[in-house]
């Protein structure tokens, strides 16, 4: 039994309303965890059979419970025994924050305490710690986010959950003409417009950027080769700052008049090249099936 969900890593959200669960699992989809919140916990064995018969596109399973879940919340502690008969790995990761933090953050936030039915917000907040204290002492790793700022607390998880740095980051490069506007996501635009144009040369003028002899043409430039090797270095040297700051995916368009021809040959280049320093990267030519676009 075990070795049917060797692969599955369940990983269990709870602690106190208001201490980050929300940007928890807002992080953790990112690194590619598939979540789920205010599960109930009896339904947790059907999460995960139904994760199985995903044939592995579902390998990582993040789930928030806590006492918003109401009476399903004390079948918890019986999920968690039907996990461990079955076999199932799962971690539980229990976040908690001061008093006065979470009164603020309440208050802040004018959301209402889940308990606040029956009592004021103070009042609320330490009967849910005193419901919870049992479970954080089952909890595998405990996180304080009291003193963390939303930026410390992404790291730390992305630290914890993430396999490596880069697992979850991707470069989208796309390949864009100016005549039809600048891609509104764009993070960085580079303007390839000063390099030789393959359009002026008439038996190349109904070709793309995917045909090896406009690739040839572009890339055989000396101002084609210098941009690149300069592009790259400053590529490889921002994207570690960008992943250390919590960012997931970085949009780079790269612009030529009509976006049919230099564009393209260089958004391949650039992207081929990434993919080679260990990076994901998704490559999109956006307007290479304009016809007509006079360079």
């Amino acid at each position: 039994m075990r070795e049917k969900y060797k692969d599955l890593h369940i990983l269990i959200i709870t602690g106190f309303s208001g201490a980050g669960k929300t940007l928890a699992i807002n992080c953790l989809e990112d690194i590619g965890y598939y979540c789920v919140d205010n599960l109930p916990p009896a339904l947790i064995m059907t999460f995960v059979e139904l994760s199985m018969k995903s044939e592995g596109k579902i390998k990582k399973v993040a789930l928030v419970i806590d006492v918003r879940g109401g009476e399903f919340f004390r079948d918890l502690s019986q999920a968690l025994k039907q996990l461990g008969a079955n076999g199932i790995p799962y971690e539980i990761l229990f976040l908690e924050a001061s008093d006065e933090v979470l009164v603020r953050r309440f208050k802040e936030s004018r959301r209402r305490h889940p308990l606040a039915d029956r009592w004021r917000l103070l009042e609320a907040i330490q009967m849910e710690r005193n419901m919870l204290e049992d479970l954080r002492g089952e909890a595998n790793i405990v996180i304080d986010t009291t003193d963390l700022s939303p930026r410390e607390f992404r790291v730390k998880l992305r630290s914890l959950y993430s396999e490596r740095e880069t697992d979850s980051f991707f470069v989208n490069i796309v390949s864009f003409g100016y005549k039809l506007g600048i891609p509104l996501d764009s993070d960085i635009v580079m303007d390839v417009r000063f390099l030789p144009n393959p359009f002026y040369n008439p038996g190349m003028q109904s070709m793309t950027g995917k045909d090896r002899e406009v690739i040839a043409y572009v890339l055989e430039s000396s101002a084609a080769q210098a941009f690149s090797r300069r592009f790259l270095s400053l590529l490889k040297f921002l994207i570690p700052y960008y992943i250390k700051e919590g960012k997931t995916n970085l949009a780079v368009s790269i612009g030529c008049t009509g976006g049919q021809h230099r564009s393209v040959v260089l958004a391949d280049y650039i992207g081929k090249r990434i993919k080679k320093m260990g990076y994901k990267v998704i490559i999109r030519h956006r307007d290479i099936e304009k016809s007509g676009m006079e360079e």
